[in-house]
């Protein structure tokens, strides 16, 4: 959701005519549908009469001090909080700089490619973005590059004053209840890269064939999970799912997706646009267990719930049904999943048993740890400040190191909030450049592009990305669709260094 305050807009249209996913409207464009949005927006500055921006990072004095040649700085990962860091990076007038971003994959997006829906293709179009920042000077990437497998950040900083690490967050926060591991059980991250096609995911399989899915989460992800079980598959052809999971959806038999909540509805995570939009899906029924009033001065998306609540199932159509105040405490079966059973959260009462051949735990995303960088297991993240790498012992920045997106701060907010958090982690380098505290660089691009291709003879950089990206939207557009993702890594690197790859796709 994009405020923009009334108060203070001038309507010019400037900023509708240059957004990238086309998320700015004028009042006079509303339809019946997206109406709210307008009090969605009004009332966010009711509650807000004052935004800030990002807290920046404390100036302080600067050491003058010879620094021959730009600033290079490595980046590794490929996604939002990669790209916004680089691009933070590059457009400086202040400093010139050198960016080297590193992706173990054959492709770049990150979060964008593998993690946003596929039927949210304005969301993706942040990607032309991305683009942008690859064709400005002094950029480089190395593509199918993993840190700490063929190169090692110590490495990294031999031929960088600074290393960011832009990972995300790649693993998954357990229930920690009985069967939570019987097939049929698995995190909510692996169903989501199985249907981007991510190539780590690509040889899951989900079985789809009994009545009921049960989502376990209140956030984004567990409602876009429900929304690819219920849709109508057809009608998710034109995005980029991938094919494999559009073949397994064409034949599923499920009838209801369950989202399970612990807490109540004022506890939900979920944000109010996705929540509204679950409600506008014209082939799915959503509604909620046990019903729900919302009180006396409720927020929009408290009204929403409210009003899902009156809605009943039309015979034939699939349903998500929200429930809320229900803990899973054991998932039921003996060679697979055959159950949930369940309890009331923080109350005492009757369990129930939920009959379910699929469970899907959506209850939160962690980091992993990253050789050669501190970790916090407790939080998942890699132990900083306003984006400086600190050792766990003292708390003392290390020198060179820092670090971006959710292995920064945690999975939170939306693809938006990678912005503030990269502009950050960009401020305390360009300040620690300005008082000479980077270690200097003991050797030079070219051998760094030297060793890279020693170790990795396939690597290749952001030109290759391009021709997949121009190959896969081809291939897209003969089919009716944004894109016909390449899901092998054989693929992409057949394409990637000018191979035809049709052998690789479906049909």
């Amino acid at each position: 959701m994009l405020y923009i305050d009334p108060d203070t807009c001038i309507d010019c249209g400037a900023c509708a005519d240059v957004c990238p996913v086309e998320a700015i409207v004028p009042e006079s464009d509303l339809t019946p549908e997206t109406e709210i949005y307008k009090d969605l927006n009004a009332a966010y500055f009711l509650g807000n009469p004052t935004v800030s921006g990002p807290t920046e990072v404390p100036r302080e004095p600067v050491v003058v001090a010879e620094r021959p040649g730009p600033l290079r700085v490595a980046i590794v990962g490929s996604g939002p909080s990669a790209f916004y860091a680089a691009e933070e990076l590059l457009k400086r007038r202040d400093v010139d700089v050198e960016v080297s971003m590193f992706e173990r994959l054959p492709v770049v997006g990150g979060l964008v490619r593998f993690g946003v829906a596929p039927d949210h293709q304005t969301t993706k179009a942040v990607e032309r973005g991305f683009s942008r920042t690859a064709g400005r000077s002094g950029f480089r990437a190395f593509l199918g590059v993993e840190i700490g497998r063929d190169l090692g950040v110590g490495e990294l900083l031999d031929h960088h004053h600074a290393v960011i690490h832009a990972g995300g967050a790649s693993d998954d926060r357990k229930l920690g209840i009985p069967g939570e591991d019987l097939p049929g059980s698995s995190a909510a991250r692996e169903f989501v890269g199985w249907y981007n096609g991510h190539p780590d995911y690509a040889d899951r399989t989900f079985d789809l064939s009994g009545r009921r899915a049960v989502v376990i989460g209140n956030g984004n992800v567990a409602l876009d999970v429900a929304r690819i079980l219920a849709r109508d598959p057809e009608r998710l052809v034109p995005g980029d799912i991938a094919e494999h999971a559009l073949d397994v959806l064409r034949r599923s038999a499920i009838e209801e997706v369950v989202v399970l909540g612990r807490r109540g509805p004022e506890h939900g995570a979920f944000t109010t646009p996705e929540l509204l939009a679950l409600g506008l899906l014209p082939e799915v029924d959503v509604t909620v267990q046990d019903g729900y009033d919302a009180p006396e001065g409720a927020s929009i998306k408290l009204r929403t719930i409210a009003e899902y609540a009156q809605r009943r199932p039309q015979p034939g159509r699939r349903t998500i049904t929200l429930r809320f105040h229900a803990a899973p405490i054991e998932v039921l079966g003996g060679t697979r999943v055959e159950g949930l059973r369940i309890a009331p959260y923080g109350v005492a009462g009757p369990g129930e048993d939920l009959e379910a051949s699929l469970v899907l735990r959506s209850v939160g995303y962690r980091g992993r740890p990253v050789p050669g960088l501190p970790f916090d297991a407790a939080r998942g993240t890699i132990p900083n400040i306003a984006g400086r790498v600190v050792d766990p012992a003292d708390n003392r920045p290390i020198p060179g190191l820092y670090v971006a997106g959710w292995i920064k701060r945690g999975p939170t907010g939306v693809i938006g909030t990678n912005r503030y958090c990269a502009a950050e982690t960009v401020e305390a380098i360009v300040a620690d450049h300005e008082r000479a505290l980077l270690p200097r660089p003991s050797r030079t691009g070219d051998d760094l592009a030297s060793i890279v291709e020693a170790r990795c003879p396939g690597v290749f950089g952001f030109d290759g990305w391009r021709r997949i990206d121009r190959y896969e939207r081809t291939e897209g557009r003969r089919r009716g669709r944004a894109r016909q993702k390449l899901v092998e890594v054989e693929a992409m690197l057949a394409v990637a260094h000018g191979a035809d790859a049709r052998s690789y796709l479906p049909g």
